[in-house]
């Protein structure tokens, strides 16, 4: 069985979408056994508590020092014995030593397709508002594998979705995890539990 982290931000629909096709059996050999936060508001940790599955916060107001977060973060995933850490709307940028802990086990949702809409500053309703700014007619998500880089790693799975006429940034965020992300993490863990997925030369392969 496959032991799951996963880190979240804020509501946690993406956590929401997790559990649900673990109850449902759309994610089979794999379970959910932590959920950490870095915001004590964070409504993904009351889903979490409602699902029965321990959750955690860990604050830098807690850990003024940047590397003795980095290092508290990492304690609270081991401790939970992980296989796979999952970022499902982790606005943490992993440190390097949560990477090199958990080479090719840390997977991560980004709301557009990657290299598109993606990097430093990329991030939450920000990345809807350059897809409209910009004008392209279709945007998606991205599973990727996280390295040393934001959001630079190797690439599991794509889906696109249809840009809008009339689209607001708050519409497209809705469309995207709707007809993407919910659909994409569970795959993408699902893939993994059952050992279909290669990391190879900096790409992902599945099997």
């Amino acid at each position: 069985m496959l032991r799951v982290a996963v880190l979240v931000s804020g509501g946690g629909t993406n956590l929401q979408a997790i559990l649900d096709a673990v109850a449902d059996g759309t994610i089979q050999g794999a379970e959910v056994v932590k959920v950490i936060s870095n915001n004590t508001n964070a409504y993904a940790l009351t889903r979490a508590r409602n699902a029965g599955i321990p959750a955690e916060c860990v604050t830098r107001k807690m850990y003024p020092v940047p590397e003795e977060f980095d290092r508290a973060l990492l304690a609270t995933i081991q401790s939970s014995s992980a296989d796979l850490v999952v970022l499902a709307g982790c606005l943490v940028v992993m440190p390097q030593l949560i990477v090199d802990a958990y080479p090719n086990r840390i997977i991560n949702i980004h709301p557009a397709l990657i290299p598109s809409f993606c990097g430093q500053g990329y991030y939450g309703l920000k990345v809807h508002e350059k897809v409209l700014e910009r004008g392209v007619r279709v945007t998606g998500a991205t599973v990727h594998f996280v390295d040393g880089g934001t959001d630079t790693g190797p690439i599991l799975l794509q889906k696109a979705v249809e840009v809008r006429e009339g689209d607001t940034p708050e519409i497209l965020q809705r469309r995207v995890m709707e007809e993407a992300e919910w659909k994409l993490l569970p795959r993408a863990i699902s893939l993994i539990a059952a050992g279909r997925v290669q990391v190879k030369d900096g790409r992902a392969y599945i099997r």
